[in-house]
């Protein structure tokens, strides 16, 4: 034998010598796919960080996937393929569509077998019945969850002599315009996005979006946004942009929405709460700001708002071991001191009433720099959830977001009178769902 051969076969043995003790202490590992980007992105990271270094069994292998929309699209691929991550994160917008997938391991089933600590009743029922099934069954764990406030800048508002925000639409709409005759250029900014002006606008108005209950009573549901109030809530904001006191801000424009309200040059937007720590990161010096509750129109009893945001999917096809250690990763996610971590670094809210009550003991919404995110829990929880007011089940529905975006885009462009592109893209989100329907034809939705 050759001594080339020889040293090859010494370091074999060598090699293999030390693998044995290696792997006996390598630790069970699972890949999390998650949708978030930039900072809330790095967030993700080190949340997974935290619970690496909090135990020596598992790992979380933690991978961005460049957006929710992405990791939605990547995870249905990877899985005919058999590529797919334990666990993915995914938003509000996907969850009919995973429901119906029969690629999904359920929360419930996940909880039972790996002896999970799970209060199902301590969830926010607001956030619970956006994921549930009609059983009133979650088959994936909220996580990251927001709704929408209304911004105000304060020193704006005292212009006018006003201390206080607005809390009809039609005193938003006199103040701004009241504000453009004291000086202040643009009352209001705003883009082309659904999930302010369409879900959550209908939700506190506890008006429809679709038939069947938003979609949750049938894959035949129809959209109908373009008959409601919704309607004429668009048609003010048209109006607003041509008297010159509302803005269309976004990147396109030089700045967004975001930008423009910390900057000072816009008095108010409609914005996640989970955009509470950037604004007060990123304000101006001296911006004097507050958020309140989405205005509704005076005519109309505020319900609650939606839930935004992402919930924890389990796919099957993946070894018990690794179910083990996303169920170990969950349970640490849900832990009080997890939550408030995570509300504190990025604004999201807490998802437990165990988890909010912790932090209200712990003195963490009377910091001044946290000061009026409860507001968010007060607006998702203002009223129990109605059967419009609970969520939204339509298939698809990322596509339907995107046809009704590009729909205002032409309105508030002035290609298009409102009304034209409010009924342009319910035709379009009605030939979307169509097309849903028959993709899962003879499935009943769970």
């Amino acid at each position: 034998m050759s001594r080339r051969i020889l040293a090859a076969a010494a370091l074999a043995a060598t090699t293999l010598g030390l693998a044995g003790p290696a792997q006996a202490q390598q630790r069970i590992q699972f890949e999390f796919w998650y949708g978030l980007t930039g900072r809330l992105g790095e967030i993700m990271e080190e949340h997974c960080k935290r619970f690496n270094d909090s135990q020596t069994k598992y790992e979380a292998k933690c991978v961005g996937q460049g957006g929710y929309d992405k990791a939605e699209q990547n995870t249905i691929a990877a899985f005919r393929s058999k590529q797919h991550p334990t666990l993915v994160q995914i938003y509000d917008a996907g969850t009919v569509n995973f429901m119906l997938s029969g690629a999904t391991y359920n929360a419930p089933d996940l909880a039972r077998d790996f002896n999970m600590k799970i209060d199902w009743s301590g969830y926010f029922p607001g956030i619970a019945n956006y994921y549930a099934t009609s059983k009133g069954q979650m088959w994936s764990f909220p996580y990251n969850s927001s709704t929408a406030l209304l911004y105000w800048n304060k020193d704006a508002w005292a212009k006018i002599g006003k201390t206080k925000a607005p809390e009809t639409i039609e005193e938003w709409w006199d103040d701004v315009r009241a504000m453009k005759k004291a000086g202040v250029e643009c009352g209001f900014a705003f883009d082309y996005d659904t999930w302010m002006p369409l879900e959550q606008f209908s939700a506190i108005h506890n008006l429809p979006i679709a038939t069947k209950n938003n979609g949750y009573d049938g894959l035949d549901a129809e959209v109908m946004f373009n008959k409601t109030k919704f309607a004429d809530y668009m048609k003010d904001w048209k109006k607003l942009l041509d008297e010159g006191v509302a803005r269309i801000q976004t990147a396109q424009t030089g700045k967004t929405i975001l930008q423009a309200f910390t900057d000072g040059s816009c008095a108010s937007m409609l914005s996640s709460v989970a955009n509470h720590g950037v604004v007060g990161s990123t304000a101006k010096p001296g911006l004097n700001w507050g958020v309140a509750k989405l205005p509704v129109y005076k005519d109309f009893k505020r319900h609650n708002s939606l839930v935004g945001g992402a919930s924890l999917w389990i796919l099957q096809g993946k070894s018990k071991p690794q179910y083990e250690a996303a169920a170990a990763y969950i349970q640490f996610l849900l832990q009080p001191k997890e939550e408030q971590w995570f509300a504190d670094v990025t604004g999201y809210i807490p998802v437990t009433q165990a988890g909010y009550k912790a932090m209200v003991d712990a003195g963490f919404y009377a910091d001044p720099k946290r000061q009026g995110r409860e507001i968010a829990i007060e607006s998702l929880t203002f009223t129990p959830p109605t059967a419009v007011s609970r969520g939204i089940r339509l298939g698809n529905f990322t596509q339907i977001r995107a046809e009704i975006r590009s729909e205002l885009e032409a309105a508030f462009t002035g290609k298009k009178d409102v009304q034209t592109a409010l009924d342009d893209a319910a035709q379009r989100s009605n030939q979307i769902l169509r097309r849903f329907e028959q993709t899962f034809k003879g499935k009943q939705l769970p």
